[in-house]
């Protein structure tokens, strides 16, 4: 068998300005995540560590730290004892970038509890980085993905609440997910003007409005002027996550 893959990339070509994501039967027998990026096609597994390895036999990195927390402190140690070394931080970054790859696919993919999983997963890691990382750097190091990952988390639990038929429940989703943004940007520091005019807030907020009924035409506009922008940008996350509510707005129902 040859090593060339140039005929697989043939035949699932590269679209600029399009997420594409796809399901495989793996030789193992097990579901694989493919995603189709310029240079070539990122395989991941659908749970545990997205490469498929085990750190120490953990099923990740993550849960292999969080496990010596947990015996110090069965054992009586003082937890503030335990400390990420710089390494040690770099790892997990590396690690959390994975979980990252494989929720903006899952999210593509419509499978919700999977991004809501490694949504929290990713959460939970910037909380222990705060908590323990021994380098002021490495503490705040993820801080500047939160509120991304808080937006997703949110629109995985929102959507899958509009799915149920509970659209109350998805704006209060919702609500919930903004107030939590709001949190950390005042915790940062930052101007209310930076919350207010941030790509998460602009995206729930009109995630939020989609569920209102008799929805004006003007967020559609704004909405479409927004992707158009995006394309050009080549800003292709955001492209696909505004062209998904476009979608959502041409799919509510009539006025009348």
């Amino acid at each position: 068998m040859s090593d060339d893959l140039t005929q697989l990339l043939s035949d699932w070509p590269y679209e600029p300005g399009q997420l594409a994501v796809r399901l495989i039967d793996g030789d193992d027998g097990r579901t694989k995540i493919q995603l189709r990026v310029d240079l070539g096609i990122m395989q991941m597994e659908t749970d545990g560590r997205p490469d498929g390895q085990r750190p120490n036999g953990y099923e990740s990195l993550l849960e292999y730290e969080e496990s010596h927390l947990d015996i110090m402190t069965y054992e009586g140690v003082d937890p503030g004892r335990f400390a990420l070394s710089a390494e040690t931080c770099r790892q997990l970054r590396e690690e959390a970038a994975q979980f990252y790859h494989r929720y903006v696919a899952m999210f593509v993919l419509e499978d919700f509890d999977a991004v809501v999983r490694d949504t929290a997963r990713n959460l939970r890691l910037l909380d222990f980085f705060a908590d323990y990382a021994s380098e002021d750097e490495d503490r705040n190091s993820g801080e500047q993905f939160r509120a991304y990952i808080l937006m997703m988390r949110t629109r995985a639990l929102a959507t899958q609440a509009i799915r149920d038929g509970e659209s109350k429940a998805a704006k209060l989703l919702i609500d919930d997910g903004i107030d939590q943004i709001r949190k950390h940007y005042e915790e940062m520091g930052a101007p209310t003007e930076v919350f207010e005019q941030s790509k998460e807030i602009q995206l729930l907020r009109g995630m939020h409005e989609t569920l209102t009924p008799k929805l004006p035409t003007s967020p559609m506009a704004e909405l479409s002027d927004r992707l158009r922008k995006a394309v050009m940008d080549e800003n292709y996350e955001l492209a696909a996550i505004l062209r998904d509510e476009l979608k959502a707005m041409d799919s509510s129902p009539p006025k009348g």
